[in-house]
């Protein structure tokens, strides 16, 4: 079992750092996600399985299991849900604002292009602005 996980873990962590390292932001979102999924079962890991054991001690109850990883889990469930909606956030107006979700545009396709004053002239007056 213990092969199991750790194999596991190992692979989420290679998958998510090959996503992460992609050039495209939706890859890099999942990557962190695969990433936090493989650190929480790391967390969670090293509590050690223990079976039909209580997470807190009670009287004549010798053993216990350790109640920590289990909350760190729960801990960074909440901050990797909020760290995902943030990241897909940014890449989604990203993409809103340059047309594309790749993160190495040239250096020509970031400026902003120069307006003429006639264009904006027109466009004060097509507002119906005074």
């Amino acid at each position: 079992m213990e092969l199991l996980l750790s194999s596991a873990i190992g692979m989420m962590t290679a998958a998510g750092i090959y996503l992460i390292l992609r050039r495209r932001s939706f890859a890099v979102v999942l990557g962190t996600t695969m990433l936090s999924y493989a650190i929480n079962l790391f967390l969670f890991s090293t509590g050690r399985l223990v079976v039909n054991q209580p997470p807190i001690l009670r009287d004549g109850v010798t053993s216990y299991t350790d109640p920590l990883p289990q909350a760190l889990v729960l801990t960074a469930i909440v901050i990797s849900f909020g760290m995902t909606a943030v990241t897909v956030m940014m890449a989604l107006g990203a993409f809103l604002e340059g047309g594309d979700d790749r993160v190495d545009m040239p250096r020509a396709d970031r400026e902003l292009p120069q307006k003429h004053e006639a264009a904006s002239d027109d466009d004060d007056d097509a507002g119906g602005r005074a």
